[in-house]
Formats: structure tokens, sequence, C-alpha cells
């Protein structure tokens, strides 16, 4: 048997996210019905976490074991031969049997976009949330600086989800704009067009649409509707309810998982 840890890339409008559904086309179900073809035999395909319905990969993480001797080039093109466009296996690599997806990771980063100060590209509608009014970086940077360290982020759980332990450890949390026009993103828009702010986090781990209820929240200090104090305040309630709204799952990629 062979060990391999996979890097892949999704586009995942359209998908109901990484994992297999009773209905419904994802990540999982495609990656492990090309592996099974490559195979011979069923395949599981485990990955460094779930990603929600509508949600994008530039670095997801997928660990496999394969019966079949095949090197880890082969592998790349064969993979990529039987998946969708939509789904990249951008590198594979071998592992030792110990290695596992999810439970190997340290880090996570994650992205989310937001357009603003004008009309959006068309071109950006399934990778950024349309915020149409100005929002205030440096607010929203002081208040997501705010949450680096070890907190409770129950707040920021979607409801109905059991999990016994909601403490997570955020490493880096920082608002930005990505270049846009000009020489930027979108080569040869007017930089006066709009701009693109990306929310990046870097964490141990992450609850059920916690850095979607992050932005959500960042967004309501950003068009000062509160204070960048009251990011602390919704922490400390742990209160889904004293948060922000959910942010659209198009906006959100996973970035990067470091072992």
């Amino acid at each position: 048997m062979r060990h391999f840890r996979l890097t892949l890339a999704y586009d995942g409008t359209g998908l109901v996210g990484w994992q297999r559904q009773h209905a419904g086309t994802s990540v999982q179900g495609l990656l492990e019905d090309a592996l099974s073809t490559l195979d011979g035999r069923p395949v599981s395909a485990a990955s460094s976490g779930r990603t929600d319905a509508g949600v994008h990969a530039l670095g997801q993480v997928a660990s496999v074991t394969l019966h079949r001797d095949i090197d880890p080039d082969t592998l790349v093109r064969a993979l990529n031969f039987h998946l969708p466009p939509a789904i990249r296996v951008l590198a594979a690599a071998e592992t030792d049997a110990g290695f596992h997806a999810r439970f190997s990771a340290r880090w996570k980063t994650y992205r989310y976009q937001i357009w603003t100060d004008g009309p959006m590209p068309p071109m950006l509608r399934a990778f950024a949330w349309h915020v149409a009014s100005g929002l205030d970086l440096a607010a929203m940077d002081l208040a997501a600086r705010s949450l680096e360290g070890r907190h409770d982020f129950a707040a920021f759980q979607s409801t109905g989800t059991a999990v016994a332990d909601t403490a997570r450890e955020i490493r880096a949390s920082r608002v930005s704009t990505v270049p846009a026009g000009g020489d930027g993103l979108l080569r040869g828009l007017p930089p006066a067009a709009g701009r693109l702010l990306a929310y990046e986090v870097t964490g141990n781990g992450f609850l059920r649409h916690m850095v979607r209820s992050i932005v959500g929240t960042l967004v309501e200090i950003g068009q000062g509707r509160q204070p960048v104090g009251w990011m602390q305040e919704v922490v400390a309630s742990r209160d889904r309810a004293r948060a922000g709204p959910t942010a659209p799952a198009e906006g959100l990629l996973l970035v990067s998982v470091t072992y």
C-alpha cells in the first residue's frame, strides 16, 4: 500500500461542499470516485476539514491510501483526467501511514473577500461578497486583530452545532486591501472602480461558520454600526445572537494548511 498527501484547489460554486451528501455533488465524492477508478476498489479520502456548500479552496489537503503502485506525478495527472475542471489536484506526495490530513494539521489559513465602494465586476461574483457601502478598513483591522490569541469562539459558531470545546487559538487575524484595478487582480480596471478587501485568518481550528460569522461582525463595525470594542463584547458573550450575520459562502477560500 502507498500513502499520499494530496493538495487540491476547487471552485465550490454549485457544489455541496467537501463532504459527501445524500443529494448534490461534493468534492469528496468526486475525488473518491476518481481514486476508486484508478485503484480498482473503493477508496476513502480524508480532508483537513470540511468546507461548506459554495466555499472554495486554494490549498485543501487530503490523505489517501492506494494499493496501486503509482508515482506522485502520475497520480496527479491521472486524477485530473478523471476530475471535472472545477477541481484540480495541484500536488501529491508520499507520506507514512501515520499521516492524516485532519489530525496531523497544525494551522489552517482562510481568506474572505469583500468588494466594496462600487459595482462589482461580474467575474468576482462567485468569489467575493459585494458590500455596496464603504467600509472603514482601519476599524475592521483593529477589531480583527483583537481576535488573535486563544479565545472561546462560541459566539461565532452556527446554532445547533454540538462541539464540546469551542476554544481556538488564532495566530493571525488581519484585514487588508487587495490590489484590484490598475496592475492588480483585475488588470485594466480603473483604480477608483472599487476596493477588494481581504480578511485573512490563521488558526489551529475553526468552528462551523466561524470565519463567515466573524466577517459579518467585522462588516457591522466597518459600516459604523458598532464600535471596534464590540468585537470583544461579542466574544465574551458566547452568544451567537450577539454577533453579526453570517457572510455569504462565496467569499470564503481555504488558502492553505500547515503541518
